[in-house]
């Protein structure tokens, strides 16, 4: 009776533990996916959740209101994510090459500020768990999804709400119009460098949200690196989704309850080889990537900039 109450209780535990792990997986992952949908690859979801993370924690510490940190980061977001359209869009240069000068800016910018205006690990008062009313209170199934702050509902309400948007607004068909063909969206009026930086500054927003989450919604401090390549996975996740938002949470969860099964592990102490239970998540993530990898589901204009007068 005792192994089962401490059985059901553990995997209450896993669960509740991987519906939170995912929240920054599936904000920066949505977020790509439009960017993706569109047509750019922007490989500096990292370097923007990094620096998204330190302006919500440093304006939170310096306000003491998390929604002002939250809104900076998003503003931030925005900022990185319309600079890489200036520059892959704008000026076409090579998107892999841009991404990367993307999440070197953040990530060095993220630590040299980290040291000028803090220098120390420090910690505020994030996000509280908020409980929803009843349903919070159904055995088992409250605690895994029921009792968590407000950004992690947030994530989760972004799915079906981001399928609504690409499948059945206008604003969604020119954003998979101008990822597919770009040439006919032109054709038909549609400004495919508009909707692209539009994609880019939404991702932009959702990547700062996701490291603004790391830090006001879950840690509730800075410390330099503290995305620890989540940015890069994220990305990694739209390849597994298929560029939609349903296959995203299917591979945001895989991911992140096989993180929380590892953490599990070593606080009970339970006897698995801790280098076994570390590399568990990224193990199952590449025999899932490779399983399903396949670029028959990508957008077809994906990462090829766009020239009127000329086949993209």
């Amino acid at each position: 009776m005792g192994d089962a109450v401490i059985s059901q209780g553990l995997l209450v535990g896993i669960m509740a533990t991987g519906i939170r792990l995912a929240t920054p997986f599936l904000l920066a992952a949505i977020g790509e996916m439009f960017v993706q949908r569109s047509g750019v690859f922007n490989l500096g979801v990292e370097g923007i959740m990094l620096l998204g993370a330190f302006m919500a924690f440093f304006v939170t510490l310096q306000t003491g209101n998390y929604y002002l940190g939250i809104l900076v980061s998003l503003a931030v977001g925005a900022l990185l994510g319309a600079l890489m359209g200036v520059v892959s869009i704008t000026f076409k240069a090579e998107q892999g090459i841009s991404g990367i000068g993307l999440y070197m800016i953040g990530w060095g910018l993220s630590g040299l500020l980290f040291r000028l205006y803090l220098g120390f690990i420090t910690t505020i008062e994030g996000l509280r768990p908020l409980k929803i009313p009843i349903l919070g209170d159904i055995p088992y199934i409250g605690a895994i999804l029921f009792q968590h702050n407000w950004l992690v509902y947030l994530a989760y309400i972004l799915v079906p709400v981001s399928w609504i948007v690409l499948y059945k607004t206008p604003w969604g068909l020119k954003v998979r119009a101008v990822g597919t063909t770009p040439e006919a969206a032109d054709t038909l009026g549609i400004s495919v460098d508009s909707i692209r930086y539009q994609c880019l500054i939404l991702g932009g927003m959702l990547a700062g949200l996701a490291g603004a989450f790391l830090t006001v919604g879950q840690a509730n401090m800075f410390a330099d690196n503290i995305t620890a390549g989540r940015g890069f996975i994220a990305v990694a996740l739209v390849y597994f989704g298929r560029w939609s938002p349903l296959g995203i949470l299917a591979g945001s969860l895989l991911f992140s309850i096989a993180s929380s099964f590892q953490l599990w592990v070593q606080v009970l102490g339970i006897k698995v080889p801790y280098e076994m239970a570390v590399i568990l998540p990224y193990v199952i993530t590449i025999i899932a990537l490779a399983v399903s990898f396949g670029r028959v589901w990508a957008p077809a204009a994906l990462g090829k900039p766009y020239e009127r007068g000329t086949r993209g």
